[in-house]
């Protein structure tokens, strides 16, 4: 297992070197975030990042994300072209030494959430989302916290009315045609490609979500073996659903998951919940279920500790402050210290 963290470039306010202060904290993973989607990133941007890294004692294996073009989604005829794209940014990760892309493909929106700063009674507050509140915006005039409004109120609408008639199956034809596409290029990097699930797992505003449970990576497997189509396993999106087993789910595909983003949520509902800080006893995700049937079953990828609070006065970027989510990696370095001295590891 390698420990990572997310780290959001040059801008971000949370410097590498007190990432890396971080104890036993092995790399960041990060992206070019300033080139449009379905655009080259160019080598020597990648290269620059990892030097960054590198000269903070960290590495740079994993890249979140390279986003996936909305044609690509669609199924257009110009699909092709940005595919073409996506696979030389595969290439050219591969030359920068990245061994894992996250990656989602949810149509238009991605990580969905209403609340950007629940109030938590000791004074923290994290990200949370409930599911009525999200039901009564209008998608053709939204304004939703934490959305990157990259569109303008035509261009979204446009786009939603693109997805009218979408359908689960044919989204999904749509995913596995991009993924044996890609496929050629990342067995010539040795680049591993880790789809995120779908944020939360369940259709939003009409639109087909398709990697939300057990029985779609079974799908996905299936339709796509190469051992390069693997897993973001994200306890927090899938958690949201009450229909996954997570610790079933993180035995079964534990040589699939490629990279693990380890969260905690707290449910106030059948669908609403709030995130909190990573311990088991804080939430309903069983973190200690999870790590166990990961190192059981062979796991050796990358981790990250996902959302955390915002705690001790801090007033970051939502989810994604510094204090709970170095805290919430010293827990994860303990539980998979345990299980594997457990193990005899």
């Amino acid at each position: 297992m390698k420990m990572t963290f997310r780290w959001y470039g040059e801008s971000d306010s949370i410097p590498l070197n007190y990432i890396k202060q971080i104890q036993g904290m092995d790399g960041v993973v990060t992206a070019v975030y300033d080139v449009p989607v379905g655009q080259v990133w160019d080598l020597d941007r990648l290269m620059r990042l990892k030097k960054l890294s590198n000269d903070a004692g960290l590495n740079m294996e994993v890249i979140e994300s390279v986003p996936v073009h909305e044609d690509i989604k669609l199924g257009l005829p110009t699909r092709d072209k940005y595919i073409e794209a996506y696979k030389q940014n595969i290439i050219n990760c591969g030359k920068a030494g990245v061994k894992c892309i996250c990656y989602n493909f949810m149509p238009v929106f991605d990580w969905l959430r209403t609340d950007l700063a629940f109030k938590h009674p000791d004074g923290a507050n994290s990200l949370a989302y409930a599911h009525d509140t999200l039901m009564k915006l209008d998608p053709k005039n939204l304004h939703l916290p934490g959305w990157d409004e990259s569109y303008t109120t035509d261009e979204l609408n446009k786009l939603l009315d693109s997805y009218k008639g979408m359908t689960h199956e044919k989204l999904f034809e749509n995913l596995v045609y991009f993924l044996n596409a890609i496929m050629p290029a990342c067995d010539e990097a040795d680049v591993d490609m880790a789809i995120h699930p779908d944020d939360p797992p369940w259709d939003m505003f009409n639109l087909p979500r398709i990697i939300c449970k057990e029985s779609d990576y079974d799908k996905l497997f299936e339709a796509v073996p190469n051992k390069h189509n693997g897993i973001t396993f994200c306890t927090g999106s899938l958690g949201a659903g009450r229909f996954n087993d997570l610790p079933k789910m993180a035995a079964k595909y534990a040589s699939r998951i490629y990279f693990a983003h380890l969260r905690q949520l707290k449910y106030e509902g059948e669908t609403d919940f709030y995130e909190n800080g990573h311990l088991t006893e804080r939430g309903n995700i069983d973190m200690y279920a999870i790590v166990k049937a990961l190192v059981d079953n062979g796991f050796d990828g990358f981790v990250r500790p996902d959302h955390g609070r915002n705690i001790w006065g801090e007033s970051g970027k939502p989810g994604y402050g510094l204090f709970d989510r170095a805290l919430g990696a010293t827990y994860l370095f303990g539980l998979f210290e345990a299980v594997e001295k457990a193990k005899g590891l």
